[in-house]
């Protein structure tokens, strides 16, 4: 059994002050120096080698030997203490030698990397490895992908991309085609958009840039040093690892207040209340003005102009909301532009300086007059009234003007440090644009179908997005087409959500969907009642894991074989994952047997104690363990001896919640402890 203790939040900061630190991290994730230090980079003909650490080469070929020193949109900063290596020489080429690595490059009159140019050998472990340029990586442990939108399952419309980690021991990123920086991104707050760094192209002539991470099965340390290259993941505010309310339906301010009193009548937590497109003037009330959407999109996608029917009074709606603690998110199109109907419209043609004849202001994301009104004209006035952050839903094109720069990767940077000028700690709700973009959190993954295959599939996606860094991946709990589901997997994928970064229900606009828990038949209801209130009693516990991965890169929410990289069976079990460092979790992903109304389930005891949660037994790892489980248990191991911060899980936020202390048995003598990570929430240094 567990011993539970209650903890006084007034006697908390004295009596437990050496578990509790305090400083917020910076706004900004990286100091950003993007040229390497004094003694880190070798050049050799047309080559340029940038030794960054041991296990981390940056390797870069220019036909006119111009090599690259400003940031791209990937690597921010690559001024690391430089690490000892060797350099020799003779007539057919140069040799580094790191203490972990062996790099061997023989130009011939090209001087391009190839196979038979360039290799780098890892050394140690029983058998020495050795990359040759443009090898094929068949063991890579992949990364994430764009969207799962209309996925059901694996069945991806978009390829997953690779990740930084292989069991091969290496992998390559090739920064060729991203674009650059103009300046280096700081840490600082400046006043506008145009004020900071901005996007270029990169030189035309024929070039290479090429990242060889080379950390064998160390994959914590790649994910570390790549975060020392690359910028910091960085920490949401406290609220988001709440419970969030989002469903795509025609509400008014009214009903939103109304299902918010059914949260607290039902005894539930509320962080967050995310209001979807009708926020706005929708397709219905615009086709009935008789008006078009010049953008070529779908009409009543986007807009910024408040639905007045719905939300007469917008400001002392969200007002009402955050006086019970609730913050609010509003859903969004960008890439519609600016139309003619709009409130803000003539301000906009205004401000990019076109004729006041004008019609339409397109989307022009990547010109800075437009991203400056884009922000000043548009979202600064909503902010103002209260809108804290927003849902940018997905509908840009994959390219933009600039080679290699998607607007997806883009709107997430514009977004990011906008929040960050304003002095806020930033928080983005958008996809994944690509590598480098686990700096600009959170992920929305997209109208996913409502199938058990769907459910089965995101603990793995989910988990393996930390090979790039990505840790907060937020799904539509339910699926979101076509909205009606079963009352058991509906509970199930609850379940999965307690024990996922980002907790936030969804459906899509149909009748039929239900996503209110109380509205379901028993046993489901009280059931999916206990996971809202455990996933608001996690918050002191997934804040401070959260700050882990701002500090080391790693995500909390990962794949076994980062913390068991020579246990096969880390590699084997796709639904079980760490969620922090005392939890191993294993949600349930498929029907219960009608006729026992049990689900077997397998689960992969790491090496250590560990206490299964549902049972309370005590396991030493590894080793497999197969049980039963009942619709309302979860599989969970606990580590032995361990320390849960918890909180009590309350309605609103207007009162400070009392603080729980869990500690698990263990039969071993040494002594356990555990470090609290607390600050105001959304603060910033």
């Amino acid at each position: 059994m567990t011993f539970r203790a209650t903890i006084l939040v007034t006697a908390a900061f004295s009596l437990l002050s050496p578990l509790l630190c305090y400083a917020a991290p910076r706004v900004a994730p990286t100091q950003a120096v993007p040229h390497a230090a004094a003694g880190a980079t070798v050049t050799w003909g047309h080559a340029r080698f940038t030794v960054l650490t041991s296990r981390l080469i940056r390797m870069e070929w220019s036909a006119d030997s111009h090599f690259e020193d400003r940031a791209t949109l990937v690597f921010l900063n690559r001024h690391l203490p430089v690490p000892h290596f060797t350099k020799t020489s003779d007539a057919n080429g140069i040799t580094l030698e790191t203490q972990d690595l062996t790099l061997t490059y023989h130009p011939d009159e090209q001087g391009q990397f190839t196979d038979k140019t360039l290799q780098i050998t890892l050394k140690g472990g029983p058998t020495p490895v050795t990359w040759h340029a443009g090898q094929k990586d068949t063991a890579n442990l992949l990364g994430t992908t764009r969207t799962l939108d209309g996925s059901s399952g694996s069945h991806l419309k978009s390829p997953m991309e690779d990740g930084l980690v292989s069991r091969s021991g290496w992998s390559v990123v090739d920064d060729s085609q991203s674009p650059v920086f103009s300046v280096s991104p700081k840490p600082v707050v400046r006043k506008t958009v145009v004020d900071g760094a901005w996007v270029e192209e990169r030189t035309t002539a024929p070039h290479q840039d090429l990242y060889f991470f080379g950390y064998g099965h160390n994959y914590r340390q790649a994910l570390t040093d790549y975060c020392a290259v690359a910028g910091r993941i960085p920490l949401p505010p406290r609220y988001a690892f709440g419970v969030w309310w989002s469903r795509y339906w025609s509400y008014t301010d009214q009903d939103l207040l109304s299902l918010v009193q059914q949260f607290h009548e039902n005894s539930l937590p509320l962080d967050v209340m995310v209001v979807d497109m009708d926020w706005h003037l929708n397709e219905d009330q615009l086709k009935k003005r008789g008006l078009k959407d010049l953008s070529g999109h779908r009409l009543g996608w986007d807009g910024y102009t408040w639905n007045s029917t719905f939300f007469p009074n917008p400001t002392a709606f969200m007002a009402q909301l955050h006086a019970q603690g609730i913050k609010v998110a509003l859903n969004l199109h960008p890439a519609s532009g600016v139309q003619s109907w709009e409130s803000a419209f003539p301000d906009m043609v205004k401000a990019m300086n076109m004729p006041e004849n004008t019609q339409y202001v397109p989307f022009l994301i990547t010109q800075k007059n437009y991203a400056q009104a884009y922000f000043s004209v548009l979202h600064h006035p909503l902010e103002k009234q209260g809108v804290d952050f927003w849902w940018l839903d997905w509908q840009q094109e994959k390219t933009t003007p600039i080679a290699g720069l998607n607007p997806t990767w883009w709107l997430n940077y514009l977004h990011f440090t906008d929040q960050e000028r304003q002095g806020k700690r930033p928080l983005v709700f958008h996809r994944w644009g690509g590598l480098g973009n686990h700096r600009y959190q959170i992920g929305f993954s997209g109208d996913t179908i409502s199938t058990w295959e769907s459910l089965a599939f995101q603990p793995w996606f989910t988990a393996t997005a930390a090979n790039v860094g990505y840790a907060y991946w937020s799904h539509d709990i339910g699926g979101h087409s076509p909205g009606a589901i079963d009352p058991e997997l509906y509970t199930r994928w609850v379940q999965y959500g307690v024990f996922s970064p980002i907790f936030r229900t969804h459906t899509t606009k149909n009748p039929e969907a239900e996503r209110r828990i109380w509205a379901y038949p028993e046993p489901y209801s009280d059931i999916l009642r206990a996971s809202f209130r455990l996933r608001a009693e996690l918050k002191p516990y997934l804040y401070t894991e959260a700050r882990k991965t701002y500090d080391t890169g790693i995500a909390f929410n990962r794949p076994l074989y980062y913390d068991w990289p020579e246990e096969n069976d880390a590699y084997t079990m796709p639904n079980e994952y760490i969620f922090g460092d005392n939890m191993v979790v294993a949600p349930i992903v498929q029907p219960v047997d009608p006729k026992t109304g049990l689900v077997q389930a397998t689960l992969w005891v790491p090496p250590g104690q560990w206490v299964e949660r549902s049972s309370g037994k005590t396991y030493t790892g590894p080793t497999k363990i197969t049980q039963y489980f009942y619709l309302h248990q979860t599989p969970m191991l606990i580590k032995a001896g361990a320390i849960m911060p918890l909180e009590e899980a309350v309605s609103g936020q207007s009162a400070e919640p009392q603080r729980v202390m869990e500690i698990w048995p263990t039969s071993q003598k040494e002594k356990t402890s555990y470090n609290i990570y607390e600050d105001n929430g959304q603060g910033v240094e």
